[in-house]
């Protein structure tokens, strides 16, 4: 029942302007009292642990969000595997994994969601993509928030898409159809060895924006779909392990590959939580 009532209450909230609103506060310039209890009744609350943290004083973050988007210490991150090693692009857990089926993607038991609306509506961007492998992670309120590039690529495409900010917790995405491609979200294609590859970072409730190293914040936006491609001078390559972008308070990457590119390690399965640079699959 509880579950019921936290799912409904979701669809009466007004998403975007408390989504907005948090995020404002996630940025501003609070007192340093203030700021730094929100901190650390956030740290307490979630298990968040602050030895891998670069900084690792709760009180020196000049804001939530920096705080929220803090930095690891080198090396706790090793990148695993070779050139044929796809690796996870974050710290959290596996919602979902598999084939894409048509054009549909599995989301939870009795649910799934279309690819082509993930991917911003074309059927052209979509098709590249046909049949082929899916994986859905998501980033609990206690992860590393930054998303590194599971093998190397060249930048090819983003498309922002507007939409609702639905939570992406467990119980939402088992109650909410076509959950992943109602939210807001921030679809980035890379050019790499094994083909195409999609990398859709998904908005959610109370999620402050989206950035990317190569335009910065990105969500909450307007209204209509836009797609920026990068040609020439402006197309970016990134290193396998490299940073890309981050979540400002928390949310889902869904990794997207073409048929046949990628076979995901038995070892990833739904439910099993992955840290960023481990193995997670071998391309073809």
């Amino acid at each position: 029942m509880l579950n019921k009532l936290f799912v409904l209450s979701q669809y009466v909230t007004p998403q975007l302007a408390v989504s907005r609103f948090a995020g404002q506060l996630a940025d501003s310039d609070l007192t340093p009292a203030l700021k730094n209890r929100v901190i650390k009744w956030f740290i307490g609350r979630y298990g968040v642990d602050m030895s891998e943290a670069v900084e690792s004083d709760p009180t020196m973050y000049p804001t939530f969000n920096a705080f929220f988007t803090r930095a690891l210490k080198p090396g706790l991150r090793p990148l695993a595997g070779g050139e044929k090693t796809m690796v996870s692009p974050v710290d959290g857990a596996i919602s979902q994994l598999g084939q894409v089926s048509g054009d549909r993607v599995f989301q939870a038991k009795g649910q799934s969601f279309s690819l082509t609306e993930l991917l911003g509506g074309e059927e052209g961007r979509a098709g590249a993509f046909a049949e082929g492998e899916f994986s859905t992670i998501y980033l609990s309120p206690k992860d590393y928030h930054r998303i590194h590039m599971p093998m190397a690529g060249t930048l090819r495409e983003m498309i922002h898409i507007p939409g609702k900010l639905f939570s992406v917790n467990p119980v939402t995405v088992e109650n909410v159809p076509n959950l992943f491609a109602r939210n807001e979200r921030v679809v980035c294609i890379f050019d790499t060895e094994a083909g195409p590859m999609a990398l859709v970072l998904v908005g959610a409730m109370i999620v402050g924006s989206v950035e990317t190293v190569w335009s910065g914040v990105v969500i909450p936006g307007n209204d209509q779909v836009t797609a920026t491609r990068y040609e020439g001078e402006q197309a970016r390559q990134f290193a396998k392990g490299e940073e890309m972008g981050r979540f400002r308070l928390g949310s889902t990457v869904i990794m997207v590959m073409p048929k046949g590119a990628v076979g995901w390690n038995e070892d990833q399965v739904a439910g099993k939580t992955v840290r960023m640079g481990e193995a997670f699959g071998t391309l073809a």
